[in-house]
C-alpha cells in the first residue's frame, strides 16, 4: 500500500502510459500484452499524485471490469481507487442525465425503458400504421432503429446491407422510427441509444459543457477500438478543457462493427487530441514466440493498422499447425482425437477450445464430441438441437419416422396456418386412433377450408415416402420449411444457411433412421446438466465470445475460403478487413499450441498470405487413419470388437465378439476406442 516501485512490476512501454498523466494519450495495446495491468496502475499513479477520485473517469465496456480495475488498484494502492467514478458510456450517460434531465427538455425527468418496453411501443406503432404479412417483426425493427442511432447511418443504408430483402418497407420503417421518437418524448421516456445521443446534445451546449469537463479531470477508457462515433464525440466533449485522456486499445481487435463500432476511431484520436503521445504494448505475456510469429505476419497484410510486433521472453513452442481435413466429418474426427492426445499429455479439457467464425460451422463437431462423449460448453448461438428452427426441422423427419412422436407431431402441426393447440391436439388424436398414415392427414374429419395448408403438409409426406435417400429427405422437408422459415424468422437466410447444413451432412448417412439417430441419442448437453467434471469442460466458441479470453491450446475450425472469411464478405473492403481481425483475435486467445483446420477446400486467404516458413501443414493422411490392428473398439450397434485390419484409407475390418466380422466405411459409422 501507499508509494509503489513501479519500475519493478512494469515493463518499459507501461510504465510510459503509467507515468503519463498529462494531455492524450493512445496505448496501442497488442494481445495478451497487460492493458489491464497498465490501466490499474494508473489509477494507482493518479491517486498517489493526490488526483480526487471523484475527479478521474474510468470508462469500460462492462460494469464487472470497471469494478474488478477498481478493486485491483485500491489492493495495490489505498482505498481510495474504490471511489473512482468507473462504469460504461451508459451508466455514466445516465447519471449526468439525471442531473441536467431539464436542460435535455425533460422538466420532471425521465423514465428509463428497456428492450421490450422498445419493442411494445414498436409493435403499437407497426398496428396503427398497418402492415402486410412480410413486414418485419418488432425485434427487426428495433434492432434497425437501434443500429441507425448508434451509427449515424439511414435506415436505408442498414436495410440494404444487412435487411435487403426488406428493403421495400424502408420508407414504413422511417414512419415507425419517427412516431416513436415522438411517443418517448411526449411520455418523458429515454432508451438505451437515447442515453448517448442526450448525453452528446447536452456537451454541445457551451457552460454544460465546461462544468462536466472541469468536474472530470483524468479520463481513461478501455476496448477504444469497440467505441461508436458518438461515444468518440462524447469523449471529446468530456475533454474539453484539459484534453487529460488515455484511451487503451488494439485496433487489430476491432471485431464489432455489426454492434456499431468504428475502428477508425483508433486512427482519428490524434486528430480530435493534436498532440497524442503514441505507447505501443508489445511485449505479449499469453503465447509462445512461433505463435506471435504468425499472428504479427497475419496483421502485415491488414490495409490500416498501427504497426506493432508482439514478441514474448518466453522460451520454446511449436509453429502453428495447418491440418486440411478434407471434409468436416473428418475435421471433427480429427479435432476429438487431437483433444484426446492432449488429454494424455497432461492437459484438461478446460485449457483447450475450439474456434469458428459462425455458430453453425460447429454443429457436425458438437454431434461427434457427443458421440465420443466428450463434454462441452458453447459460447456465442445455441447448440443446434436448441434452436428454434432445427427443432422444426427435425420434428418433420421424425414425425414421418414415428407417427406416435407427439411432441413433434404438435410441433409441426402449430406451424400450420389457423391451427392452434386444440386442433392440433385433435388431429394428433384422430391420427394415432385411427392410424391414419402421415400422408392423409388432409382426411381429417374437421377439415375446413381454413385449415388447406394440411394439403401441403400431406404432399410433403407423401414425397417423403418416395425420398430415395436421406439427403433428399431432408432436401424435400427444406423445400417445404422454407416458406414458414420466412414468415417465422427475419433472419431467415442466416438460419437457411445452417438447415443446409444438416442437409449436407444427411448425405452421408444410408437410412434416415441412422441420421436422425445419430443426432438425438446422444445429443450435445447443456453445461448445467453435467453432473459430473463440471469445471472440466471443453469449451466451443465463436470468435466474438471469444474474445479477452485464453487457453493453452486454441483449434480454429473451417478456416476455408468463403467461410473464414465469409464470403458474403467479399462485398466489400471494410468486411474482408473485420475478418482478418477476426482470425487474429482467435489465433491469439491461444498460449502453447495453435491448431487451424479446414475441411477441404481452399485455406483461408488470410492463411495463405503468412509466410509458410511460419507453419507446419498436415494432410487428412497424417490423422484420417486413427485406428491400427489389434486396437479394442466400440460401435453403438455392434458392441465390442478389434481391429483386424484397415482397407485402404477410409475402410477398417473388425471382428466383434458378438456380431462378428464387420467391414465398415469410417465416413458412414460411428466407431470409438477402449
Amino acid at each position: 500500500m501507499g508509494n509503489i516501485s513501479y519500475e519493478k512490476v512494469l515493463n518499459k512501454a507501461q510504465l510510459e502510459a503509467v507515468m503519463t498523466t498529462e494531455g492524450p494519450v493512445l496505448v496501442i495495446a497488442g494481445a495478451g500484452s497487460g492493458k489491464t495491468r497498465t490501466i490499474v496502475y494508473r489509477v494507482a499513479r493518479l491517486i498517489e499524485l493526490g488526483v480526487p477520485p471523484s475527479s478521474i473517469l474510468l470508462l469500460t465496456f462492462t460494469k464487472k471490469a470497471a469494478k474488478q480495475m477498481l478493486e485491483r488498484a485500491a489492493r495495490i494502492q489505498d482505498e481510495r481507487c474504490r471511489f473512482v467514478v468507473g462504469g460504461t458510456f451508459h451508466s455514466f450517460a445516465n447519471r449526468i442525465l439525471r442531473r441536467y434531465s431539464r436542460e435535455i427538455g425533460f422538466r420532471n425527468g425521465f423514465s428509463l425503458i428497456d428492450r421490450s418496453d422498445t419493442e411494445q411501443i414498436i409493435s403499437s406503432i407497426i398496428s396503427d400504421i398497418g402492415k402486410n404479412r412480410r413486414f418485419p417483426k418488432k425485434g427487426t425493427v428495433a434492432d434497425i432503429i437501434s443500429k441507425s442511432a448508434n451509427t449515424g447511418r439511414s435506415i436505408e443504408d442498414i436495410l440494404k446491407d444487412e435487411y435487403e430483402h426488406f428493403i421495400e418497407f424502408a420508407d414504413q420503417i422511417k414512419k415507425i422510427e419517427l412516431l416513436y421518437r415522438e411517443y418517448k418524448k411526449a411520455h418523458s421516456l429515454i432508451d438505451y441509444d437515447d442515453l448517448l445521443i442526450y448525453l452528446k446534445k447536452l456537451l454541445e451546449v457551451e457552460d454544460i459543457k465546461e462544468r462536466i469537463s472541469d468536474q472530470f479531470r483524468y479520463i481513461m477508457v478501455d476496448e477504444y477500438q469497440d467505441t461508436n462515433r458518438i461515444q468518440a464525440d462524447i469523449l471529446e466533449g468530456l475533454c474539453f478543457l484539459h484534453k487529460n485522456i488515455m484511451a487503451v486499445g488494439d485496433d487489430s481487435q476491432a471485431i464489432y462493427s455489426f454492434r456499431g463500432a468504428d475502428f477508425r476511431n483508433m486512427f482519428d484520436f490524434p486528430k480530435r487530441f493534436p498532440g497524442t503521445k503514441i505507447i505501443k504494448l508489445e511485449e505479449n505475456y499469453r503465447s509462445t514466440q512461433p505463435i506471435l510469429n504468425f499472428t504479427n505476419a497475419l496483421m502485415k497484410h491488414a490495409i490500416r493498422s498501427y504497426t506493432k510486433c508482439l514478441y514474448t521472453r518466453r522460451k520454446g513452442g511449436k509453429k502453428p499447425e495447418i491440418v486440411n481435413a478434407r471434409s468436416e466429418s473428418e475435421q471433427a474426427k480429427f479435432v476429438c482425437s487431437y483433444i484426446k492426445e492432449q488429454i494424455k499429455k497432461g492437459y484438461s479439457l478446460k485449457d483447450i477450445a475450439v474456434l469458428f467464425r459462425a455458430s453453425h460451422h460447429s454443429f457436425e463437431l458438437e454431434a461427434e464430441l457427443s458421440r465420443q462423449r466428450i463434454p462441452y460448453v458453447k459460447y456465442g448461438g445455441f447448440k443446434f438441437l436448441e434452436s428454434a428452427h432445427i427443432k422444426d426441422f427435425l420434428s418433420y423427419l421424425k414425425a414421418f419416422l414415428n407417427r406416435d412422436d407427439v411432441i413433434s407431431w404438435t410441433r409441426i402441426l402449430l406451424l400450420v396456418r389457423n391451427i392452434g393447440p386444440a386442433a392440433a391436439r385433435s388431429i394428433y388424436e384422430w391420427m394415432k386412433e385411427k392410424e391414419v398414415p402421415a400422408e392423409d392427414i388432409k382426411d381429417w374429419p374437421g377439415m375446413k377450408e381454413r385449415y388447406s395448408e394440411l394439403k401441403r403438409l400431406s404432399e410433403l409426406f407423401s414425397n417423403l415416402s418416395k425420398a430415395s435417400s436421406p439427403k433428399d429427405a431432408a432436401q424435400l422437408t427444406l423445400e417445404y420449411y422454407t416458406a414458414i422459415l420466412q414468415e417465422k424468422f427475419d433472419d431467415w437466410p442466416r438460419r437457411k444457411k445452417e438447415l443446409e447444413q444438416l442437409v449436407l451432412m444427411a448425405e452421408r448417412y444410408r437410412s434416415l433412421k441412422s441420421f436422425i439417430d445419430d443426432l438425438f441419442i446422444e445429443p450435445p448437453e447443456s453445461p448445467d446438466d453435467l453432473s459430473e467434471k463440471k469445471d472440466d469442460l471443453l469449451t466451443l466458441s465463436t470468435v466474438h465470445s471469444a474474445k479477452g479470453l485464453e487457453w493453452a491450446i486454441v483449434i480454429i475450425i473451417c478456416a476455408s475460403e468463403g467461410r473464414f472469411p465469409l464470403l458474403k464478405a467479399r462485398q466489400s473492403v471494410e468486411e474482408i478487413e473485420e475478418e482478418r481481425r477476426l482470425m487474429y483475435v482467435a489465433a491469439t486467445r491461444a498460449k502453447d499450441h495453435l491448431v487451424i483446420c479446414y475441411p477441404g477446400g481452399e485455406l483461408s486467404s488470410f492463411i495463405r498470405e503468412v509466410p509458410k516458413g511460419l507453419m507446419s501443414f498436415k494432410e487428412e493422411e497424417d490423422f484420417f487413419l486413427l485406428f491400427n490392428p489389434g486396437d479394442r473398439v466400440y460401435h453403438p450397434k455392434f458392441g465390442e470388437g478389434k481391429v483386424i485390419r484397415m482397407v485402404g484409407k477410409e475402410k477398417i475390418e473388425v471382428l466383434f465378439y458378438r456380431a462378428g466380422r464387420k467391414l465398415l466405411h469410417l465416413g458412414y459409422t460411428t466407431l470409438e476406442k477402449i
